[in-house]
């Protein structure tokens, strides 16, 4: 018998297969969007404190005469209606961060899917975001800026989640009043007073669309820092306006004919070296603060400004040599820092050479070495003889490659002769050597080898100025310091260095310190760093080149007053034949032209000290000339280093 056949199911209708592929994607959309949420749900943030602000407290920077130098903290400002802003200030965020605001639930799938596609194909870099600004309120508000993917998807469900709890323009309003525009402002009446110094109801439209252009890197395209790229970026900004009909092509017109002026505070910022430095120090003063305060620096903005301008044109003006990097600091007598400027453009670079960099001192470290001379009994009228010399298997040589002669130490120092260091610091003991340069103020470890004699020892500029303030301040340490006193908003006093101050410390007795400043006088008037010199005013020093000219130095003072200037290339890469000599004391002469007339300097103290009889007849020390200068990278290699301890002072 046949088996009975079951009847053939009718083929579904296009209305019936629409409701029924409609109904199973909807099913398993369910399931996704409840495996979504118990994945990326579990941990997401408390947001019952949605209207908390938390903000870092402000610490405002003045220098000596109570100018203010920088501010760095948070700043935080009353929310900031949005009926109260021109119509333009929000519609410009809109326009370039998210112009379908007004139609999504909080996320753009649209967005989403190119920035999905992006991050796939682009693997190991950051992810790329299709954010809109409900996303950007929730992460701002809730989580951090770290790009995973956990992130995002909790950023969504948070996004959605504002999007049911609020209306478009309160989510619009916390966001303006939340967002993040960089120098420590948040909110936009915070960065309308701090880049513009003036309310945000009173934003123009050029003003608005810099703003906005910020969202995409508040450090990258600020109008302080990175004036070229704020304003390309205002410009795509205005663009967008125009096409979202937000303004009409007059008025973006109209926006590039009217200057956006910077607050000059900002525009003007100095110190950003010396500010992150002293910043560092604070919280180890007077620990974290937990209200706003203000700092006294020793800094003097008007020599600060010299410094900077110094520094850079001496970097830019010596490029053609290789020069791509310098730092100076300059300390008083008493050790307060007056200028430090860690380079040659803080936009460019934050890198800190006035502290953070160890470099070799060269020529510049041999004061160390003669003064440890003149403390074991010679003097500058001391006869030497600028000779082939050999310590054990090193063998230094002079930059000229020439052999001098007879000639006195004094000569000597001026001309900068390398081999008449290396006997010298052979004869007096370089644990003596570096003896005195630690009770100075290098802080940096010496090594022992011979080679130290010759500069073979890292430093920083702040090492060498303070090194040598005793020889300007009549021998006296002189360890340098940026902060005179740290109080809050309200006045009280968390921190004095003059409580802290304890009796001066002689560290060059005499005739030694006569000595010293005599033969760096020499040094000045008609040795290695004759370019230093500043008409009118008592001035000594000394050059500093290293091997291979990877590092170029000049330290030079007057009564009270040290300046250390470095230049050199941050990859240690060798220049092309800069001496300390060269662009290094250009900078020094630069910087205390105009620096020296606002100190009121007075000449070195000591005066010259009457040299005891010589036991035999000196040679003559008559300047041997700059063309046979001594100071330069001719040393030849230093000897094989071996282990060396630190001088315990």
């Amino acid at each position: 018998m046949a088996n009975a056949q079951s009847p053939r199911r009718a083929p579904r209708t296009p209305a019936q297969a629409v409701l029924y592929w409609s109904a199973v994607i909807g099913v398993w959309g369910l399931i996704f969007l409840v495996a979504f949420f118990a994945v990326f749900a579990v941990d997401l943030p408390d947001t019952s404190k949605l209207y908390d602000v938390k903000r870092q407290p402000s610490i405002s920077y003045l220098d000596r005469s109570g100018a203010l130098v920088a501010v760095r903290g948070s700043q935080y400002a009353p929310p900031v209606d949005l009926d109260k802003l021109p119509p333009y200030v929000p519609k410009a965020f809109i326009a370039i961060e998210d112009r379908w605001f007004y139609w999504h639930w909080g996320f753009n799938p649209w967005g989403i899917l190119r920035s999905t596609i992006y991050n796939v194909t682009h693997t190991g870099g950051p992810l790329r975001g299709g954010s809109t600004i409900t996303q950007q309120l929730a992460r701002n508000l809730f989580l951090t800026a770290n790009q995973t993917y956990r992130r995002k998807a909790q950023e969504l469900i948070l996004a959605v989640w504002l999007e049911a709890k609020f209306s478009k323009k309160e989510i619009l309003s916390l966001y303006l009043n939340r967002v993040y525009f960089g120098a420590g402002a948040y909110g936009i009446e915070a960065a309308a007073q701090r880049y513009f110094n003036k309310p945000a109801s009173q934003l123009t439209i050029g003003e608005s669309a810099l703003l906005a252009g910020m969202m995409k890197g508040p450090s990258r395209y600020s109008p302080v820092s990175a004036t070229d790229r704020a304003a390309r970026r205002a410009t795509i900004v205005l663009d967008e306006m125009v096409r979202t009909r937000a303004i009409t092509p007059e008025q973006r017109a109209e926006a590039f004919k009217t200057p956006v002026r910077v607050n000059p505070v900002l525009a003007n910022q100095r110190a950003q070296y010396f500010t992150d430095w002293v910043d560092d120090q604070v919280r180890s003063l007077v620990g974290e603060p937990t209200e706003d305060l203000v700092v006294e620096t020793t800094l003097d903005l008007p020599i600060q400004t010299a410094a900077e301008q110094a520094l850079r044109r001496g970097v830019t003006g010596s490029k053609a040599q290789g020069v791509g990097q310098g730092a100076l600091v300059a300390i008083d007598g008493e050790g307060r820092i007056r200028a430090y400027v860690g380079g040659s453009s803080y936009a460019d670079s934050q890198f800190d050479r006035a502290t953070m960099a160890q470099r070799q001192a060269g020529s510049s470290f041999k004061p160390f070495v003669y003064l440890a001379a003149m403390e074991q009994g010679r003097t500058p009228a001391t006869p030497v003889v600028d000779e082939p010399v050999k310590i054990g298997t090193w063998e230094p040589k002079n930059y000229t490659g020439r052999f001098l002669g007879p000639m006195s130490l004094q000569t000597a120092l001026a001309q900068s002769i390398n081999t008449v260091a290396a006997r010298l610091a052979n004869e007096v003991g370089t644990g003596n050597v570096a003896a005195t340069a630690r009770r100075l103020g290098i802080t940096s470890h010496i090594q022992l080898d011979p080679s130290m004699a010759l500069g073979a020892v890292e430093v920083s500029p702040m090492d060498m100025a303070q090194a040598y303030a005793p020889f300007s301040n009549g021998g006296y340490l002189a360890k340098g310091y940026g902060i005179e006193r740290i109080r809050t908003a309200s006045g009280k006093v968390l921190y004095d260095h003059g409580m802290d101050r304890s009796a001066r410390r002689s560290v060059i007795g005499s005739p030694a310190l006569q000595y010293m400043n005599q033969m760096m006088r020499q040094v000045i008037t008609s040795g290695t760093g004759t370019k230093a010199r500043v008409a009118g005013f008592d001035i000594a020093g000394k050059t500093g080149t290293t091997s291979d000219y990877r590092d170029a130095w000049f330290v030079g003072y007057t009564g009270g007053f040290v300046t250390a200037v470095w230049v050199g290339r941050d990859d240690n890469t060798p220049m092309k034949g800069v001496t300390g000599g060269g662009a290094p004391a250009g900078i020094w002469r630069d910087f205390m032209t105009a620096a020296l007339p606002r100190l009121k300097t007075q000449a070195i103290p000591g005066g010259t000290a009457a040299p005891p009889p010589v036991q035999a007849p000196a040679p003559a020390s008559d300047p041997i000339g700059d063309l046979l200068s001594g100071d330069g990278p001719g040393a030849g290699p230093p000897p094989e280093r071996q282990p060396a301890e630190d001088i315990p002072f």
